[in-house]
């Protein structure tokens, strides 16, 4: 190893060691790698091509050539205002620390269980989206229909290859991360020169993908526009893997910021690359949006069986990545949570694989708690077939409003503690947005806001009552038990930015290794 690297390790160790945490996890993911997480999760191979339909049915067209932009855009204050949270405060917690050290520990434990509750959706989402596409894919090649049964059959199948890699260890997740972003970009190149030069009869002119006023819904178009956002939003989810792997990454504090912005920036740009064409080359929108799954067959109508079937496949194993890249990011969070004992039976969850250096059993419980809410999902539409709203916009949508309420909560609570002198300029890590802190955070929070209101209205309601149980059996747990048992975070048993600081000065004065604050200090 390096001279520099031996530096940055054991810098990135006392980085870790002021807010009271020994380095555990193997720290092995360089930049890259950190990016790569997010952007696999991101995945616009995933969530702009599962929900194609969805963004296609309510939205038409113009949902590709606006509403993509206009997410995406919003989205990225949203990146960077977290973005500046983790360079502060770089722990695996991530959004909870963040929550518990800018006020107090149970506004960390509910933005905790919170954080938890959309990352369930989002692994239940992405890997039966995988399964959406698997599963017909797989019937055609072994001649049976695909139904309810099969796919949850698939997606069960899916989750167990993630949970045993991911087991396995991070070395081996980290190189497969990385091959995942460039699967990505590779994939999307493919798809949009074969859609260029291959489409039959051509592509549409390029104001159709600015095409408004279409709706195969029967709601007003605005309404539907707004209800089809969720094609956009629901992609732009998962980016703070990058800092639920920051004790995992080398340099981290600048890096894993980079990961959290860039991931977003880069999908954005690419994405409306593969969107614009994929719908310029749709040739009868209303049977698009009717079918059973309309990427599968706008590319199918566009290149043709074989063809087709073939770029079909690539666009299903980059989802796979995707939901790989979702459990390290899940159980990460899960393990630094029941590092804190936050939830029950945390010593288990806590444990380290001594053999693998990850853990392993906060892995396995990711992926049981994404099956159930799948399979709870799947008894509800077998009992009630003729349900408005679909299993992939139910799970979806709970992972949109869990995961940016626990977005929004520690960017409100850190534009409080500046009001009140809590957190000053001083505390901003290496990476921050200097005299735009302040207006980017308010219009994250305001994005937020309206962007959860808009995931549970109907038909997707259903959602929102799930969100309320959930929120209701957290308020339950508290009271009965977490509000006078749940220490918190070591990270903030020193209840304010200014103790941290003090511990790090302590530090360097004990003789720990590596020099220099770990915050930006600016005149």
């Amino acid at each position: 190893m390096s001279e520099h690297l031996h530096h940055h390790h054991d810098k990135d160790k006392q980085d870790l060691n002021k807010f009271g945490y020994a380095q555990e996890l193997l720290r092995s993911m360089g930049g890259f790698s950190n990016f790569a997480i997010s952007f696999s999760i991101i995945s616009i191979l995933t969530g702009a091509v599962s929900l194609y339909g969805h963004g296609l049915t309510y939205g038409g067209p113009g949902m590709m050539g606006f509403g993509w932009p206009i997410v995406a855009l919003f989205v990225m204050f949203v990146a960077a205002a977290m973005a500046e949270l983790a360079s502060a405060i770089p722990t695996a917690g991530a959004l909870y620390h963040w929550a518990a050290i800018l006020k107090n520990k149970r506004w960390g434990w509910y933005t905790a269980w919170i954080n938890l509750i959309g990352q369930i959706g989002i692994v239940a989402g992405i890997d039966y989206s995988v399964a959406l596409f698997a599963d017909p894919l797989l019937g055609g090649v072994f001649g049976y229909t695909s139904n309810n049964t099969t796919v949850l059959i698939a997606f069960t199948v899916i989750l167990l290859t993630h949970g045993i890699l991911n087991h396995i260890g991070i070395r081996i997740v980290a190189k497969l991360n990385d091959f995942s972003a460039w699967y990505h970009i590779i994939i999307v190149a493919v798809l949009v020169v074969s859609l260029a030069f291959f489409t039959k009869n051509g592509l549409n002119s390029v104001d159709y993908l600015f095409k408004v006023g279409e709706t195969f819904s029967d709601k007003p178009y605005l309404f539907a526009f707004l209800i089809g956002l969720l094609q956009a939003q629901w992609t732009f989810t998962g980016y703070d893997a990058s800092a639920h792997t920051i004790e995992e990454t080398i340099n981290p504090r600048v890096r894993a910021p980079w990961g959290i912005f860039t991931s977003v920036a880069y999908s954005f740009a690419i994405g409306f690359l593969m969107l614009a064409f994929v719908t310029l080359s749709i040739k009868d929108a209303a049977a698009a949006a009717g079918s059973e799954n309309a990427f599968i067959y706008v590319i199918s109508q566009a290149l043709g069986g074989t063809f087709g079937s073939v770029v079909l496949w690539l666009v299903t194993a980059a989802m796979w990545f995707c939901g790989l890249s979702s459990i390290t990011s899940f159980s990460r969070m899960m393990y630094a949570f029941s590092r804190d004992k936050g939830m029950p039976f945390s010593s288990q969850w806590a444990q380290i694989s001594k053999k693998f250096r990850t853990p392993a059993k906060a892995i396995w419980l990711a992926i049981i708690l994404s099956f159930l809410l799948a399979f709870v999902d799947y008894i509800i539409k077998t009992v009630n077939p003729d349900a408005a709203y679909t299993t992939i916009a139910f799970l979806t949508a709970v992972s949109v409003v869990g995961l940016y309420v626990a977005y929004g909560i520690p960017i409100w609570l850190k534009l409080r503690a500046k009001a009140q002198g809590r957190f000053q300029e001083k505390h901003l890590g290496p990476w921050n947005l200097g005299k735009y802190s302040d207006f980017v955070s308010v219009v994250a929070l305001i994005w937020i806001v309206f962007i959860c209101i808009v995931m549970v209205i109907p038909p997707n309601e259903t959602a929102g009552y799930a969100l309320a149980a959930m929120l209701l059996l957290l308020v339950i747990m508290d009271v009965a038990y977490y509000k006078n048992h749940f220490p918190g975070p070591l990270a903030a048993l020193n209840t304010s930015m200014e103790d941290i600081l003090r511990r790090e000065r302590e530090l360097e004065q004990a003789g720990s290794p590596g020099t220099g604050s770990g915050f930006s200090h600016k005149a």
